[in-house]
């Protein structure tokens, strides 16, 4: 089972998106940015940036922070999205999503 530690930010929706899309069950946790809830000791464990979203998947024992990781993990995970024939094409809109247009639509 995943946990997706996360807020209604686009960073947190992507990663709601990919596990919907994925089709799997999961458990989200909500973390309130107004309270501050980031900064958490608990939370500070799973992020050490104290940013969301995390997921923490205790089937393999593994907590991934960073919404870009996050992607990458569970398209390998469930192998899907990440097809072999179209990888570097698949890497490079994702790190474009990541380095423009995400940060401009956050600011937004």
């Amino acid at each position: 089972m995943i946990t997706l530690y996360s807020s209604a930010t686009p960073n947190g929706r992507k990663i709601t998106i990919m596990l919907e899309e994925l089709g799997i069950k999961y458990y989200a946790k909500n973390i309130d940015l107004e309270k501050k809830e980031q900064f958490s000791d608990e939370f500070s464990k799973l992020s050490p940036g104290n940013k969301i979203p995390v997921i923490v998947d205790k089937e393999n024992n593994i907590t991934v922070f960073e919404s870009g990781a996050i992607l990458l993990y569970l398209a390998e995970k469930y192998k899907k999205f990440l097809n072999k024939n179209n990888y570097w094409d698949i890497l490079q809109w994702l790190f474009f999503q990541m380095a423009y247009v995400g940060p401009m639509l956050g600011q937004a």
